[in-house]
């Protein structure tokens, strides 16, 4: 007998043990019984010891058999998945995609469109880059990653092509203990600019060229810049200083107390809370290709 096995009688030996039987196996394979027999029975004869013991009702693995059906199986899903990744190339779809993502965008659709992505397209690698504010869109329009969900900056748009978002809603806030939060509850009033100045204020920033004099909703003559939105939510829950924060983030700290939103007078509750425009981009240059254009279309249905 050739003592060679091949990747067939592997993928039969594991059928047999998933069927619990030849003729189950057979079946499921569309062959004969006896195409089945022969094949476990020339790796038995290679591996120099029975994998199966035939004596009962069904067949039933023996020590040899137990001992190679996870090398087995690893053989043939190893194969099954080149099979999958040939497929797909044969197909044009990209084998790696890459994706930025601005820390201040909320996460679960984006991870429930990520699941969906990977049952659809299991053979493409996928990367994910988490920045904040400009670098997220430089590392975009560096062609550092494939699609992004990125702030709205001015000036870019004619470089990018783009799908708008929903808004990410602001909400300044302040630990409970803070001067501010103090302030505002003894006088029911909302803060004006002058208590605002001489508080300090955390606000996110970046090093990006894009961001540069970018000082939206800045109010405080004292400010500390951070590159990190966790650090700056550990910062105020600390009682460092008062800053805004994405609603999604803090919904659960402002119902449990941790922080108190801030109401401002320079942003009155009729006009509602501060939004920044979120939009899910890649470049005009650069055209997706299937899977980056289903995952695009997937995270714009929310």
């Amino acid at each position: 007998m050739d003592l060679k096995f091949n990747l067939d009688q592997l993928r039969v030996f594991a059928v047999v043990v998933e069927e619990g039987s030849f003729s189950a196996a057979a079946r499921r394979l569309d062959r004969s019984q006896s195409s089945i027999t022969y094949a476990v029975q020339h790796l038995e004869g290679v591996v120099g010891s029975l994998l199966f013991d035939r004596s009962g009702y069904r067949p039933e693995l023996t020590d040899a058999g137990r001992a190679l059906l996870p090398r087995a199986l690893r053989v043939v899903e190893s194969s099954a998945g080149f099979e999958r990744q040939a497929q797909a190339l044969r197909e044009g779809t990209e084998p790696e995609l890459t994706m930025v993502v601005d820390a201040m965008a909320p996460v679960s659709p984006l991870f429930a469109a990520l699941s969906d992505f990977d049952r659809q397209f299991p053979t493409v690698q996928t990367r994910l880059y988490v920045e904040s504010m400009g670098a997220t869109v430089r590392t975009l329009l560096d062609g550092e990653a494939d699609l992004g969900i990125i702030i709205d900056f001015a000036g870019i748009s004619h470089e990018l092509v783009s799908m708008s978002m929903p808004a990410i809603e602001l909400v300044p806030v302040a630990s409970p203990a803070h001067r501010l939060a103090v302030r505002q509850q003894h006088s029911g009033q909302p803060l004006e600019d002058e208590e605002l100045q001489d508080e300090l204020q955390l606000v996110l920033t970046d090093r990006s060229e894009l961001t540069k004099g970018w000082d939206k909703g800045v109010a405080s003559m004292r400010t500390w810049r951070l590159a990190d939105l966790g650090a700056k939510h550990a910062m105020l829950l600390a009682g460092m200083g008062w800053g805004s924060m994405p609603v999604h983030m803090v919904a659960g700290d402002l119902q449990a107390g941790r922080l108190v939103e801030l109401r401002i007078a320079q942003w009155p509750a009729h006009a509602g809370r501060p939004r920044i425009p979120l939009m899910l981009a890649h470049r005009r240059d650069r055209s997706l290709g299937p899977a980056g254009s289903w995952l695009m279309q997937r995270l714009a249905q929310g």
